[in-house]
């Protein structure tokens, strides 16, 4: 039955992401691992963070995870430890999150953006290809961007939303200019390619994010980069303790970036869970493309691509016209929305010193004006969902 709203409170509630459905079916078992840490007071680097490390390496393909404080620090210390550092320069995309960027210039280095697919909202190979050839030329052994004579060191591409890159290009194209590659793969723990390989195992870091609204969140801050190369990983590990191996004894100058041993001990307990939540999100997804299908509203929405591999949802995103009233009508209908992201990083004020205007990378300037995350959470029941679809069926059939 088509929604209809009045000016009386909405027929049903759908926020964005409610918690307290997950913790109550596990609140028990959360609570005992809790109590373990807290009998055993190993609060740092114990039994739990070894344990998660292990699981999580081994589920990302990898032979090496390094728990680290946060997605954000996982990005940082993987920079740091490539070496990758002032006179520096990172190839990533503007459509994202802030800390791809971000970490980039706090370790000392420059981003330089590469626009993104319209329909993946990844990195874009073939952009990525001719921004190399169009900016950058071979100075001896080294690509450098011709206009700040920059050394191109890295490749950060995004596996956004939860849809890996096509990263058999994007490998081709590292490995033909001679680029290091850390993989964002914060919001795509478990995401595969069409041959099942998964995040995180392509380059040489993969970066991951537990932040609690991601599908395997952690109740606060925290992350974590595999590798597969040994004298990497033991670098990272090194890294995260300020540098410093054996203790106290610091050949390098790393950080506090570790996890901690109470989160580590939630996030065992939640791992168990990860592809049957993983599965309700790809549920969900289906259900909406379906019902969006049957809908029928023309250009006004598309659904988000698939691909031909994994895609675990993290975030279901629609590309919409009129998306602001479009957002306050669900907002009145009880249904809980986001925008990733309103504002690209190009066009940050934070990044303005690196000169790009308005119409610089124009695929992530639409996309973050014709885009809105929808509910997606496994919890979703199909009466919720429906009743997502008829609220922005009911904004164009006006």
């Amino acid at each position: 039955m088509p929604l209809r709203l009045t000016q009386s409170a909405p027929a049903m509630q759908v926020p964005l992401l409610d918690l307290k459905l997950q913790y109550r079916e596990l609140k028990g078992e959360i609570q005992a691992a809790i109590e373990k840490v807290c009998a055993s007071q190993n609060f740092i680097l114990g039994p739990a963070v070894r344990e998660f490390e292990v699981r999580v390496a081994d589920y990302s393909q990898c032979r090496y995870g390094i728990g680290v404080s946060s997605g954000t620090d996982a990005l940082l210390v993987a920079l740091m430890a490539l070496d990758i550092a002032q006179g520096d320069e990172v190839i990533t995309s503007p459509y994202t999150f802030f800390a791809t960027a971000g970490t980039i210039a706090r370790a000392g280095a420059r981003p330089m953006f590469c626009d993104i697919d319209p329909q993946s909202f990844n990195l874009s190979p073939q952009a990525l290809q001719a921004l190399i050839e169009e900016r950058c030329e071979l100075r001896g052994s080294e690509w450098v961007n011709r206009r700040t004579g920059g050394r191109i060191k890295a490749l950060m591409p995004v596996h956004l939303y939860g849809r890996l890159c096509d990263m058999d290009e994007l490998m081709d194209t590292a490995r033909r200019f001679g680029l290091r590659v850390i993989e964002d793969a914060a919001q795509a723990i478990g995401a595969e390619d069409e041959a099942g390989e998964r995040a995180g195992s392509f380059g040489q870091i993969g970066c991951l994010s537990f932040f609690p609204t991601k599908n395997l969140g952690a109740f606060g801050d925290a992350g974590m980069c595999v590798a597969n190369d040994p004298a990497l990983a033991e670098r990272l590990e090194i890294l995260r303790v300020h540098g410093g191996k054996p203790k106290y004894y610091h050949g390098l100058i790393g950080g506090n970036f570790r996890i901690d041993e109470l989160q580590a001990a939630v996030l065992n307990v939640k791992f168990e869970h990860l592809d049957a939540w993983t599965a309700g999100r790809q549920r969900n997804a289906a259900f909406y493309d379906a019902a969006f299908a049957r809908a029928d509203l023309g250009g006004a929405v598309q659904t988000p691509t698939r691909g031909a591999g994994r895609h675990i949802y993290n975030q279901y995103v629609l590309r919409v016209r009129d998306r602001n009233p479009l957002r306050q009508h669900l907002m009145a209908a009880g249904v809980g929305t986001e925008i990733y992201y309103p504002v690209p990083l190009h066009l940050q004020k934070c990044f303005a010193y690196l000169g790009h205007t308005s119409g610089a990378f124009p695929e992530s300037e639409r996309a973050a004006e014709e885009t809105i995350a929808l509910p997606i959470y496994p919890e979703l029941d199909e009466a919720q969902l429906q009743y997502v679809v008829d609220a922005v069926a009911d904004f164009y059939r006006r």
